[in-house]
Formats: C-alpha cells, structure tokens, sequence
C-alpha cells in the first residue's frame, strides 16, 4: 500500500509542477505582448477631450465619473 500512495504522490506532485509552468508560460507571453489600444487603463483621459474644438473646457458628462 504505501509504494501506490508513493506514486500518487508523485504524479500529484507532476501535476501541480506541469501547472504552475504553464501559468509562468502564460505569464511570459503576456508581458512580451504589446498591450492594445482597447485595453487602457480605466481612468486614463486624453488630454485633447477635455477641450473643444474652440480650446474651451468642455463640460463634464454623467459618464465622466
């Protein structure tokens, strides 16, 4: 009994190593990506909305908060 639960062990222990390479794989390729430009970050304001076409402030929308 014990040599099975060795090798159980063993390939729970493979397992576990073969996922957490693939997430660092995953990972990797990620930060090689160059990020897109849908993927802003929440927050980020172009400086050329914030005035009209006449250099006034525009007005502040609903969905500007």
């Amino acid at each position: 009994m014990p040599a099975s639960q060795t090798f159980k062990k063993r390939q729970k222990e493979r397992a576990r190593q073969e996922k957490q390479a693939e997430k660092a794989k995953k990972k990797a390729e990620r930060k090689l990506e160059p990020k897109s430009a849908g993927t802003a970050e929440a927050g980020a304001v172009n400086p050329a909305d914030l005035f009209d076409e006449n250099g006034e402030p525009r007005e502040l929308d609903f969905h500007d908060f």
